[in-house]
C-alpha cells in the first residue's frame, strides 16, 4: 500500500498589499527547520520564539533583517511546521524573501490554502475556517464581533450539539428495527417523540440565529424606483451622508443605476439608485429603465418613493403592477416638507408607509427602523454568529426533513431515513459531510497567505 504524499511546502506574503512598517511571509509544511537553517544562515530556531536575525540569500548576504518565529507541528495554525518572517513591508524586499523561500523548496500558497490544511488536518472545523474569511472582511463592528463568535466555535458548538442528539434518536430508532420482536418499546420508553420535538425547537433557534448572522454577512439589495423628481437620488444621498448621486430638478438625470453600501445598526444595506421609470424616447434614458428592471429582478426589497403632494398616481399603479410579485415593497412618501405632512410611519389601505423629507432628514430614523422590520433584522447581534447562505439552506434542509416526518412504528425505516439525512444535512456546515469541489469553492474566494 502507497503511503500518502508529504503535502509540499507551501509560502506567501501574508500581508496586504503595497508599503508598510512590517510585512509577514508565511510558510506552512513539513520538516522545516532546514529551510529556517538556510534562511537564517544556520541559526536554529527555538519554537515559539521570536528571534531578531538577517535573512540571507544563498550567498548569505542578508536580504532583510527581521523575526523568525517557528511553529512546529501539530501545534500551529495548520498543524504542520509554520514559519513565520516578519520583516520591513516594502513590496521589493517582499517578492525577494519570497522568491527566496520558493528557491529554497517552497511553492507559492493558493487562496485559502492555509486555511484550507488547517481544516484537513482537523485544527478548524469548516464553519470556523470560514470565519476566517468573514472576519477579516467585516464591513461593521457588529458583523466582526460576531465573526469573533463563529471563529471561537459558538456557531460549531450549537450544530454539534444539535447532531449528537440526532445521533442519539438514531440509535434509538435503528435499535428498535434491528430488534422487532423485542417486547419493549425502545422509542416510547426513551421518549422519542420528545426528543424530536426537542431537537426541532432547538433547530428552529438556531435557524433564526443563523439567519440574522447571514444578514450581518450578506446585506440586502434594496432598490429605490418611482417616476422621475420624486427625490430618489436625494434619498439614496441622505442615507448614504453623502453625495452621491446627482441632483437637479431636471427630469431623467439619473440614467445609470448608482450602488451604495449603507449601515444601518450594522446590517449593510446595498442600495441602488435607479433611473427614474417613464416612457421616453430618450436612447439613452431607456437603457437607463432596462437596467432599473434588471435591478428589480434582483432586489430583496423595492422602496418606492411617491411625491407626499401627489400620492399614489396612475403612474405609481403601474410601476406597482409591474413588479415581481414575490418581491417586498415599502412606499415612501417623499418631500413631505412641501405637503405640510408629519414624518414617521404610517398606516395606509393596510400597509405600513413611510413619510419622509430626503431634503430635511425628518422620518430619515423610521425609514432606517422601517427597512431593518422589512429584512427581518431583531437587533441584538451580540448573541449573533455570522453564518452564510450555505449555512442557512442546511439549516432549512434540516428543518423540512424533520417537520415531514413522524414517528409511525408501520415506517420506521423512513423516519430513521429523515434522521441520517437531517444529520448529513447539518454536517455539511461543519464539514463532516462535505464534496472536495464545494471545498474548493469556499477556499478559493479567501485571501492568499490566510
Amino acid at each position: 500500500m502507497t503511503a500518502p504524499a508529504t503535502p509540499p511546502t507551501i509560502a506567501a506574503i501574508a500581508t496586504a498589499p503595497g508599503r508598510g512598517g512590517v510585512g509577514v511571509i508565511r510558510l506552512s509544511g513539513h520538516q522545516l527547520l532546514p529551510l529556517a537553517h538556510a534562511l537564517t544562515g544556520g541559526k536554529p530556531p527555538k519554537p515559539r520564539y521570536a528571534h531578531h536575525t538577517n535573512f540571507v540569500d544563498d550567498q548569505g548576504q542578508p536580504i532583510d533583517n527581521g523575526l523568525l518565529l517557528y511553529f512546529p507541528a501539530p501545534h500551529s495554525f495548520t498543524g504542520e511546521d509554520v514559519l513565520e518572517l516578519q520583516g520591513h513591508g516594502g513590496p521589493v524586499v517582499m517578492r525577494m524573501l519570497l522568491a527566496r523561500c520558493v528557491a529554497l523548496g517552497a511553492r507559492l500558497a493558493e487562496p485559502g490554502e492555509f486555511t484550507r490544511r488547517a481544516f484537513l488536518n482537523g485544527k478548524l472545523d469548516l464553519a470556523q475556517a470560514e470565519s476566517i474569511a468573514d472576519l477579516i472582511d467585516a464591513a461593521s463592528d457588529t458583523a466582526a464581533r460576531s465573526a469573533m463568535k463563529s471563529l471561537q466555535g459558538v456557531f460549531s458548538d450549537r450544530i454539534h450539539s444539535l447532531v449528537e442528539a440526532l445521533i442519539h434518536l438514531r440509535m434509538l430508532t435503528e435499535a428498535t428495527l434491528d430488534f422487532p420482536e423485542e417486547d419493549i418499546d425502545f422509542l416510547e420508553a426513551a421518549d422519542a417523540a420528545g426528543q424530536l420535538a426537542l431537537i426541532r425547537q432547538q433547530l428552529a433557534e438556531v435557524l433564526n440565529t443563523a439567519r440574522q448572522g447571514a444578514l450581518l454577512r450578506e446585506g440586502m439589495h434594496v432598490v429605490l424606483v418611482g417616476q422621475p423628481n420624486v427625490g430618489k437620488s436625494s434619498l439614496m444621498n441622505a442615507l448614504a451622508g453623502d453625495n452621491i448621486a446627482i441632483v437637479t430638478d431636471i427630469a431623467g438625470t439619473t440614467r445609470d443605476t448608482v450602488r451604495e453600501e449603507v449601515l444601518i445598526d450594522g446590517v449593510p444595506m446595498h442600495v441602488i439608485d435607479t433611473a427614474g421609470l417613464r416612457e421616453t424616447e430618450d436612447v439613452v434614458e431607456q437603457m437607463g429603465i432596462e437596467r432599473t428592471w434588471v435591478a428589480i429582478q434582483r432586489a430583496d426589497l423595492v422602496l418606492l418613493l411617491l411625491d407626499a403632494r401627489q400620492g399614489l398616481t396612475t403612474a405609481d399603479h403601474a410601476i406597482l403592477a409591474k413588479l415581481p410579485p414575490h418581491l417586498p415593497r415599502l412606499v415612501v412618501d417623499n418631500k413631505i416638507d412641501l405637503a405640510d405632512l408629519p414624518a414617521g410611519q404610517v398606516e395606509h389601505a393596510g400597509e405600513t408607509r413611510v413619510r419622509l423629507s430626503a431634503k430635511s432628514g425628518e422620518g430619515l430614523a423610521a425609514l432606517r427602523t422601517a427597512l431593518l422590520a422589512h429584512v427581518g433584522w431583531q437587533g441584538g447581534g451580540e448573541g449573533v454568529f455570522l453564518a452564510r447562505e450555505r449555512h442557512v439552506d442546511a439549516l432549512r434542509r434540516a428543518d423540512a426533513l424533520l417537520e415531514s416526518t413522524a414517528i409511525d412504528p408501520a415506517h420506521l425505516d423512513l423516519f430513521a431515513e429523515h434522521l441520517r439525512l437531517a444529520q448529513q444535512a447539518l454536517g455539511e456546515i461543519t464539514g463532516e459531510f462535505t464534496a472536495d469541489d464545494l471545498l474548493g469553492v469556499i477556499f478559493s474566494r479567501f485571501c492568499i497567505g490566510k
